[in-house]
């Protein structure tokens, strides 16, 4: 059988760069070791899944090598779309995509998963294998020795009679999970916490879990300050040069949320701004789970939306009054401001002229001249040691 060509996969659409790869080693581990355990125990492509391949690498090469028939869970719609990008490249079909629930597991005897940073992600995960998989399941998991952790094995272990650690292998390592245990009626996720009147829902891979992060405490603390019409005084002159002619925004704006999380900023926003329309988008379908929940939970569902996108891919060019963002500086498990500036300039791209952009982030990271170039005049609105929180307004096109 030919060697699978690894090096033909691509991160797109998500962030690429010389230090970011659509594969790595423990990917190549996983495949290798689902390839043995398929032979090994009979298993068929469609009672094998696939959790957490962030660019289809484990799924093509299984299908390539004749497993068809996977069902394949992506969190991230970057992944969903990259893997369907990287098999439309190679010619390969035959997987199906599903969400994290009984459509995914049912049945399946081979369940194998690129592990998860979020412990409660992972333990979310297990107990969905150990509910909905085969009597007999093995579940794979593999990652990074650097990130891995014994609490990833203990958490495994809550839904499984027998985990062993394999030795690592590339820097890598696999842990194997059989025997699932018995499951409780009830599934440990969502959670939900309330914090001053703010019901927030999580699922297990949602960002910061049912708590507030500090960065989004700190924008809305800004934002319930007046900040709108503190920031329109100290930036009038800077507007009327940058966006002469813009239109100013209207009662019933249309707000987005981008990178919405668990939807506190979407939530908090429409509850003080009940004529105000408000989409909520995030690239995580666990985040967005969370986000619909949470706002089903505080009483906004009629008045905010909440989407499975990238970088709002799907909103309208200049349709957007106001945009609230709270970026990661995060890919993966590398530090990488690419994330933050594709949603800046999704940011500048959704935004009519005139409309703002809300942000927080790292006060060491020092975004406000990179907003400045790629939306218009920038003004710090506050700033603490750790956080900053700045507002920025589109220049007309």
């Amino acid at each position: 059988m030919p060697e699978f060509p690894y090096s033909r996969l691509r991160r797109l659409p998500d962030v690429e760069a010389e230090n970011l790869q659509a594969h790595d080693a423990t990917d190549l581990l996983l495949t290798e070791r689902a390839l043995a355990l398929a032979v090994e125990r009979g298993v068929a492509g469609p009672e094998v899944a696939v959790i957490g391949d962030e660019y289809g690498a484990i799924t093509l090469a299984l299908t390539d090598a004749g497993l068809r028939g996977i069902r394949v869970h992506h969190d991230l719609a970057t992944g969903r779309r990259a893997l369907d990008r990287n098999a439309a490249d190679l010619g390969i079909d035959g997987f199906v995509a599903h969400e994290l629930d009984r459509s995914l597991l049912d049945g399946a005897r081979l369940v194998l998963l690129q592990l998860p940073k979020a412990l409660a992600e992972l333990e979310e995960i297990a107990d969905a294998v150990a509910r909905w998989a085969a009597p007999d399941a093995v579940l794979v998991a593999g990652g990074r020795v650097k990130h891995m952790t014994i609490a990833q094995n203990e958490v495994i272990g809550r839904s499984f009679g027998i985990v062993q650690a394999q030795r690592a292998e590339r820097k890598s390592r696999l842990v194997i999970a059989s025997d699932p245990k018995e499951v409780p009626v009830a599934r440990p996720f969502p959670v939900m916490a309330t914090h001053d009147g703010l019901t927030l829902v999580a699922h297990g891979g949602a960002f910061a879990g049912a708590k507030l992060d500090i960065g989004t405490r700190v924008l809305l603390d800004v934002l319930r300050g007046g900040a709108l019409r503190l920031a329109s005084r100290s930036l009038s002159e800077e507007r009327s040069d940058e966006t002469k002619g813009a239109q100013e925004p209207t009662k019933g704006a249309q707000v987005l949320d981008l990178g919405c999380g668990t939807g506190a900023l979407a939530v908090s926003y429409a509850r003080a701004h009940p004529d105000a329309r408000v989409i909520a988008t995030d690239r995580s379908a666990a985040a967005v789970a969370s986000a619909r929940a949470t706002v089903v939970a505080n009483g906004v569902a009629d008045r905010v939306t909440v989407t499975h996108d990238d970088a709002a891919s799907e909103v309208p060019t200049a349709s957007v009054d106001v945009v609230l963002l709270n970026p990661p500086f995060h890919l993966g498990a590398s530090v990488h401001t690419g994330a933050a500036t594709r949603l800046f300039e999704a940011s500048a791209r959704v935004l009519r002229p005139g409309g703002e952009l809300f942000t927080v982030f790292n006060s060491s990271l020092g975004y406000r001249a990179e907003l400045t170039r790629l939306i218009g005049p920038t003004e710090q609105l506050h700033r603490t040691p750790k956080f900053t929180v700045t507002r920025s307004i589109r220049r007309p096109r």
